[in-house]
């Protein structure tokens, strides 16, 4: 609105400027003034008609807007961290349970084709629960890989090793940047430049749809995996700067990992929407910083420390890429962060003197007992109904806590499931008045173990009641047939 009134001053001014000028520019002298007049009066009666036309098309655009933007587009009483950002509320059905609402910025100043397409910045599906107020929201656009998928492996290594409180306080959206187009380049080189402009395009509206979802926006990529503890690594050195800043890097490649502040995501939106088809974003966002500080009048190496007051870099990297099929058909990428280090696969911890057995076979190395001394992971071939990892500790112990996690950040899927914590108490008579009072959550098992615990999500873990110690022994016991091999990242028997 504030372009058009600009416009329709714009106008009049103009008008006025041309009446002046006119008026000011008839001659003095008497001989010809007559036949000078009726000339500039018919031009000043073809310029007034030419105004009066211009007018009224602004007035009908105006109109024309004001009714599309209360029809179609109705305007959100939400507003954005950045008031001089123009933003427009599109609302979409979803389902038959409600409406989804997101702002974003005016992308028709930049794409006004779209102005014919509206329904085309809208999500076709939207699966999710509608969650809001996290700490940490993960961005991952994929697309369709001629080769391999590596996106299931990416969510595995985010969601690993994450504790339930963790995981209500992160949210992470995936967007499939996919058409159903069979457009194909002639070269591979309008391909990549058509595929880095669509990229540009994904990360941005993936940008917009995010930046009310909660307090810090990282973006990452479809095919990285995450070093162990990266949750609470990246928010903690996120809430402990207390220096101004643009985004925080806990990646060098690209744009992987990039942590924004989500009020300044309207800001930085606009900013790869504007210039989506002349370069990669990871060289928009270094443009950004250049606009934002650098001084055209000195030097560059002025200009890159003004831009690292604005970025900060966390050492060592917490995500690496893994991806070798690239995106791009026939494209392979040996990217690789230097800085992500050796990742971790298991965790070590110093457990009580106990003889260790096993029905399990372990593959190569990977046995119990060095896993047990925080040497290596436990690694056994697929379990079966029955199979049992037993801890027979030399002398009854008080344990105060225990915990089993299967699974490590590279084979996640490798996880003990319908598999049970049992302990055998030293006295005999406090399991049975465990076991037969009827308000006990205690359950028997064979022999004289009691059953105090299960894996979920690949993980067993609890304390122990007084009422059930000393302990002479602690089990895993399998259930059922499993599909896929078991591997113990973590033994903990705290005592």
């Amino acid at each position: 609105m504030r372009l058009y009134s600009f416009r329709f001053g714009c106008v009049l001014a103009f008008a006025c400027f041309v009446s002046i000028t006119w008026i000011k520019s008839i001659p003095s002298d008497g001989g010809s003034t007559m036949q000078t007049l009726d000339q500039r009066l018919l031009l000043a009666e073809g310029l007034a008609g030419q105004v009066r036309r211009d007018l009224s098309s602004l007035l009908e655009e105006l109109r024309n807007t004001s009714k599309a933007a209360n029809i179609s587009y109705p305007i959100s009483t939400t507003t954005t961290t950045n008031s001089s950002i123009p933003t427009e509320t599109i609302r979409q059905k979803v389902g038959h349970s409600g409406q989804q609402t997101f702002l974003q910025p005016n992308i028709y100043l930049y794409m006004p084709h779209l102005r014919q397409h509206p329904d085309s910045l809208l999500p076709n599906v939207v699966l999710g629960q509608g969650r809001r107020g996290v700490s940490l929201v993960l961005g991952i656009p994929t697309v369709k890989r001629e080769k391999q998928s590596y996106l299931v492996s990416t969510l595995r290594s985010l969601l690993y090793g994450l504790t339930t409180l963790q995981q209500q306080d992160l949210l992470i959206i995936v967007f499939v940047a996919e058409t159903d187009s069979d457009y194909v380049g002639s070269i591979a080189e309008s391909i990549r430049k058509k595929w880095r402009t669509k990229q540009n395009l994904d990360f941005s509206f993936l940008m917009l749809y995010a930046q009310d979802k909660g307090t810090y926006y990282v973006q990452l990529e479809d095919d990285v995996v995450a070093k162990a503890g990266y949750f609470n690594t990246m928010k903690t050195y996120a809430n402990q700067r207390s220096q101004k800043w643009l985004y925080l890097e806990f990646s060098q490649l690209g744009f992987i990992g990039k942590m924004f502040q989500s009020r300044d995501l309207p800001m930085i939106a606009e900013f790869f929407l504007m210039f989506h088809r002349d370069k990669p974003i990871d060289w928009l966002l270094d443009h950004i910083l250049w606009v934002k500080v650098c001084n055209p009048e000195k030097d560059a190496k002025d200009c890159d420390k003004q831009k690292a007051q604005l970025r900060y870099r966390y050492k060592p990297s917490l995500f690496q890429h893994v991806g070798l099929h690239s995106s791009l058909p026939g494209k392979l990428q040996q990217l690789k962060d230097k800085d992500f280090g050796q990742q971790s696969l298991f965790q070590a911890h110093n457990n009580p003197d106990a003889e260790l057995s096993s029905s399990l076979k372990h593959y190569q190395a990977h046995s119990l007992e060095r896993a047990y001394r925080g040497q290596d992971f436990f690694w056994a071939l697929t379990p079966s109904q029955g199979d049992y990892v037993l801890f027979n500790f030399t002398q009854p112990i008080h344990i105060s806590r225990y915990l089993f996690r299967s699974g490590n950040i590279e084979t996640s899927g490798d996880k003990f499931t319908n598999t049970t914590v049992e302990v055998l108490p030293k006295n005999a008579s406090a399991r049975d008045r465990l076991v037969i009072g009827s308000s006990s959550s205690y359950k028997g098992s064979d022999k004289p173990f009691i059953t105090i615990g299960a894996f979920e999500n690949g993980v067993a873990e609890g304390e122990i009641e007084e009422v059930l110690q000393p302990i002479s022994a602690l089990r895993l016991l399998v259930h059922s047939d499993a599909d896929v091999w078991a591997l113990l990242s973590e033994i903990l028997i705290a005592v």
